[in-house]
């Protein structure tokens, strides 16, 4: 549950994507941070994330603040969507939308996290999870300025600050689809005060050497709690 201070800072957050059959479209995410209109499109979010069993594999249900949006120079990750891994290799940027113009302006510190529980596949899941990225200091942006700020993405990375440096997604051959997961992350008492975040002490299980472990133990350690995801799948060309 979300803290009513964090409420308050971010009452409504939501942020942009791309499409592909079956998966949500950026313009039907957008709503999600707004409180009266979270029933719709915040049900269907959390529905995929079901359907794709990220709940309850990687994180517990949730509800979404934000809507995260993720930008490499040839690819946009939408909610389940299926890309090439050869077009991933560079940190993509990350854009995270307030759609509450009457929401004040907030100074909460906000993480994001990506994560593969598929390794080295969804069926023999023993290297999961494997930490990808974080990264703090993401910006919320206002909806109004989403458009011209999303005009830049290709031309200009959001500046945010490593925790564990981008690693890209590369599936071995025969391991099927891997479920890539971003998941946006806020301090779970609400505090505008700098985080401290800890470097997981290996990719592999985030260091803590347990099967299916990762994410969900280190933001429960460093108090951040879930506000929004979206998710890809990529595989390997040699199935």
């Amino acid at each position: 549950m979300v803290a009513m201070a964090l409420r308050l800072a971010v009452c409504a957050l939501a942020s942009l994507a791309v499409a592909s059959p079956s998966v949500i479209g950026a313009e039907q995410q957008q709503p999600l941070g707004s409180v009266d209109g979270q029933h719709g499109t915040t049900k269907a979010l959390i529905s995929e994330l079901k359907k794709a069993e990220i709940i309850p594999t990687v994180i517990d249900v949730f509800t979404p603040l934000l809507t995260v949006s993720i930008v490499w120079e040839k690819a946009t990750a939408d909610v389940g969507n299926t890309l090439d891994p050869a077009k991933l290799q560079e940190a993509p940027s990350v854009q995270l939308i307030d759609q509450s113009p009457d929401a004040s302006s907030s100074t909460v510190q906000l993480t994001i996290a990506l994560t593969d529980p598929d390794a080295p596949s969804r069926d023999e899941p023993e290297w999961s999870e494997i930490c990808h990225w974080i990264a703090t200091g993401v910006h919320r942006t206002d909806a109004d300025d989403a458009d011209e700020l999303s005009s830049r993405l290709s031309k200009s990375k959001t500046k945010v600050k490593d925790i564990m440096p981008y690693k890209p997604p590369g599936p071995p051959p025969k391991t099927g689809k891997h479920r890539y997961v971003f998941v946006a992350l806020a301090p779970k008492n609400g505090t505008t005060e700098k985080l401290s975040l800890s470097k997981p002490g290996d990719r592999q299980h985030w260091g803590y050497g347990e099967e299916g472990v990762g994410l969900r133990k280190w933001a429960g350690e460093n108090g951040l709690e879930v506000v929004g995801a979206n998710f890809i799948y990529a595989q390997n060309e040699k199935q």
